[in-house]
């Protein structure tokens, strides 16, 4: 497996690749990998002769309080970790080489990055659908892996594609849980013991919603009360959103149709995380 840490050199491994007739998976990701990335390395090996996994923590997707200086990277351990599921490339570019001195140019979507995690966290979706494009335009992939626990930025991108006429297809992978329900994420390493306790309070909202909406409610408010209250019950919990969103436009809805997506996102101390199901009605 190769690290690659210039544009000209990816595009032109992909380029050999395509020439040889093989499909290329990409796996975005900002590195600190674990399980769930693992996952979707492992469902681009299964359907693409060639995978690639990109390594790039994007300053332009974090506003100015967050936690980009902090966030962990550790491209030796990432490298191995990709190895190690049968990725061919390790897509690693410095900051530098993927914004030049005169970037100016950013990809902007409306409404669906208006609530959830693009309301509290503004300016985060431009920086995803530039860099996301970005990637794209130099992969090339034929199919691209993004995991369900950033549910709003895989509807996102998917609508990006769609509407940019993106000759990519967009595959979403299930979230992976530790085996106490703790959605697996990057950030949980910055949890102390007692915060990791007191984490599980999002699977646990989490879990009691489903169970509401498969038991036949469809008061979004009444869901949304649900889950606030037990997130509101844990000491150490802070509540960024609870929120029932159309699982189409990502925007509010009072009663629970087709397509719902239920997210959170919780300070558990000063750390930031997500968690979030999806109802789509028949399934």
């Amino acid at each position: 497996m190769e690290i690659i840490t210039a544009v000209e050199a990816m595009k032109a491994q992909v380029a050999a690749w395509k020439a040889a007739g093989l499909t290329v998976g990409l796996v975005p990701t900002m590195g600190a990998l674990h399980a769930g990335h693992e996952s979707l390395m492992d469902a681009a090996r299964a359907a693409c002769d060639k995978v690639v996994a990109s390594v790039f923590v994007n300053p332009i997707q974090f506003g100015p309080d967050e936690d980009f200086d902090a966030y962990p990277r550790d491209i030796e351990r990432d490298a191995a970790i990709a190895a190690a599921h049968g990725v061919d490339a390790v897509f690693h570019p410095s900051v530098e080489e993927m914004y030049g001195p005169a970037h100016n140019t950013y990809v902007v979507m409306e409404t669906l990055t208006d609530a959830l995690c693009g309301a509290s966290r503004p300016g985060h979706f431009r920086g995803v659908c530039t860099v996301v494009t970005k990637l794209f335009n130099i992969v090339q992939p034929d199919r691209a892996f993004f995991g369900q626990k950033d549910a709003q930025q895989l509807a996102i991108i998917k609508r990006m594609v769609a509407d940019l006429n993106m000759n990519v297809r967009v595959v979403g992978c299930p979230i992976v849980r530790e085996e106490d329900g703790l959605a697996k994420s990057s950030r949980n390493a910055y949890l102390s013991a007692d915060e990791r306790e007191a984490a599980l309070v999002l699977s646990r909202a989490i879990r009691a919603g489903e169970e509401a909406v498969a038991a036949g409610e469809r008061d979004a408010a009444a869901v949304k009360a649900l889950m606030g209250g037990i997130i509101e019950a844990e000491p150490l919990a802070r509540i960024d959103y609870v929120e029932v969103v159309d699982g189409a436009t990502m925007q509010p809805t009072d009663r629970i149709g087709e397509t719902a997506l239920a997210a959170m996102a919780v300070y558990i101390g000063t750390t930031r995380l997500i968690d979030n199901f999806l109802y789509e009605e028949g399934e």
